[in-house]
């Protein structure tokens, strides 16, 4: 009996870098900047006029009884005009800069159960004078599943100089449970484990031509793996076990972005290359590199009617934990599998869904894609290797002026069905 990558871990990417404060700060980011527009609009139709100013004292002694009396109804009107600018003015300035926006999610997810995620978020325009940038966000979140799993995470990702610099940054902390699962004789037998850690992720991107965005990352933080109460015995134990583990690396990413709607695109592209270069030159126990990179391409057939296509790719490399490998599952790469259970050093996806939207806010999809993971010996990918998907959801738009959409999808893959509840698109 072994333990090898192909495994079955719940969250297994739970301490994956960055893991943590991206699945709570995603859906802060996604709900509050819902709120965000619509103040942001508002605000937007508020301008300051300058009205005609009174005529003097000196202009009205020397004018004539016509326009004396001319120059008395100018001075009623233009003293109510000042009265209606004050007024205006004042009310202007009680606006809030911002709004702050809360709500407890539910999720259903097959890697981390059911359970809900508490958010708080406070969005607001970084410079009023900017009205190119998109809004601001600074918030806080939690995570409470059914199979133990408890995190939070606070963060903020500002927008800045008309839109020039995108600044991000994030700070998690919770404890995971999982599983991992032998393979030939053992392949029923699991060993529960409980992974404790803290992560921090901040980046900075600057437009460099058009809408591509290019800029450094760092991440830091550290883990603890330790046995569940629910032990198999004689199970092959995986390494650190009971060991804090470092992890610390600095990477870059570039994006491109030309879709019509970050909610739900119409049309247009999307693609993002992130590298990630952990070292122990740095302080991190463990020596490897991440890569992964998407590509998003979306169709509009009709005014109700999208087809959207999704490619995806990672690679590792060096000497990564078993959790640091690509995990197939962990970011809707396909639906219809369990976070973790397959994962390896090279992992690659590519699916299509067709979106309708219906009266009442509602809406339907259908979606297939294949995929596969591969070991790092192998040169090429092999048909043991593929992993197809397919399946179907229901939306429910919670802004039909932005489109966002609260969606449950149904999926089977080659082990299985999954049900996932979320916000936003799949990709």
């Amino acid at each position: 009996m072994e333990l090898e990558p192909r495994a079955r871990v719940t969250f297994g990417v739970a301490y994956r870098p960055k893991s943590i404060c991206q699945l709570v700060f995603s859906i802060l980011l996604v709900i509050g900047t819902n709120f965000c527009f619509i103040t942001l609009g508002l605000a937007q139709q508020t301008h300051d006029v300058d009205g005609p100013s009174a005529p003097s004292d000196l202009q009205t002694a020397q004018a004539t009884p016509g326009q004396a009396t001319q120059a008395t109804q100018t001075t009623s009107s233009d003293s109510q005009s000042t009265a209606l600018q004050k007024k205006k003015k004042k009310k202007k300035k009680g606006t809030p800069r911002g709004v702050f926006a809360a709500a407890p999610i539910p999720i259903s997810n097959p890697a981390i159960g059911a359970g809900i995620v508490p958010v708080v978020g406070y969005i607001f325009p970084f410079s009023t004078k900017d009205k190119i940038s998109p809004p601001s966000v600074l918030g806080a979140g939690g995570l409470i599943t059914n199979n133990g799993s408890r995190a939070f995470a606070f963060g903020g990702q500002l927008f800045v100089k008309e839109n020039r610099y995108q600044i991000t940054a994030a700070y998690g902390r919770g404890n995971i449970d999982y599983d991992i699962y032998g393979t030939g004789i053992a392949e029923n037998l699991k060993l529960p484990l409980v992974q404790t850690g803290n992560v921090f992720d901040a980046e900075l991107l600057r437009r460099v031509w058009w809408m591509l965005f290019v800029g450094p990352r760092f991440i830091a933080g550290d883990s603890l793996i330790t046995i569940n109460q629910n032990s198999t015995p004689n199970f092959p134990l995986p390494p650190d076990l009971g060991l804090h583990t470092n992890l610390v690396a600095i990477g870059a990413r570039a994006t491109w972005d030309t879709s019509s709607n970050r909610f739900y695109p119409l049309q247009g592209s999307f693609f993002t290359f992130t590298s990630d270069f952990f070292s122990q030159d740095l302080g991190s126990k463990y020596t490897y590199q991440s890569y992964k990179t998407r590509f998003d391409k979306y169709w509009s057939l009709s005014k109700n009617q999208v087809l959207a296509y999704d490619g995806y790719f990672c690679a590792t490399g060096g000497s990564p934990p078993f959790y640091g490998n690509c995990i197939y599952g962990t970011s809707s790469e396909l639906r219809g599998y369990t976070a973790g259970r397959y994962f390896d050093r090279y992992m690659l996806a590519t699916q299509a869904e067709y979106r309708l939207a219906l009266r009442w806010r509602l809406g339907v999809v259908a979606f297939g894609g294949i995929g596969g993971v591969v070991a790092g010996q192998n040169q090429y990918l092999q048909a043991s290797h593929f992993l197809p998907s397919g399946g179907g959801g229901l939306r429910f738009d919670l802004s039909p002026k932005y489109h966002v959409n609260l969606r449950a999808d149904l999926a089977r893959g080659t082990d299985g069905h999954t049900f996932t509840l979320g916000i936003l698109e799949a990709f």
